[in-house]
């Protein structure tokens, strides 16, 4: 059975130019920043948003943030210099489930 394109969610690019990174973080642990769980480029990356956009993992398209990230080694913590772009990353995502930010562990 074919599916048309129109039927998906997200079209997704083509699969020699992606570029995906998939970050985590906790908020609970405020000495801990953001840090990446998964990256790749090609198939992998096409892999890594499938699977977000089936678990309704909300996808922002950041190509310079992304590149940036792709030399950060999986399981460690994001540079300083992409703290802000996460930052606003992850405000957008707070944003488009309709929530507030939790605050951390020992915040005001």
């Amino acid at each position: 059975m074919s599916k048309d394109a129109d039927d998906k969610p997200h079209a997704l690019p083509p699969v020699d130019n992606t570029v995906a990174v998939a970050l985590d973080y906790d908020p609970h642990t405020a000495d801990e920043a953001p840090r990446v769980i998964a990256k790749g480029k090609g198939y992998v990356a096409q892999r890594i948003l499938e699977i977000a956009f089936d678990k309704g993992i909300k996808v922002r398209e950041d190509a310079d943030l992304a590149q940036m990230l792709t030399a950060v080694d999986v399981d460690s913590e994001i540079p300083i210099e992409a703290y802000l772009a996460v930052a606003e990353i992850l405000a957008y995502v707070y944003k488009a489930n309709n929530q507030l930010p939790p605050t951390p562990q020992g915040g005001a």
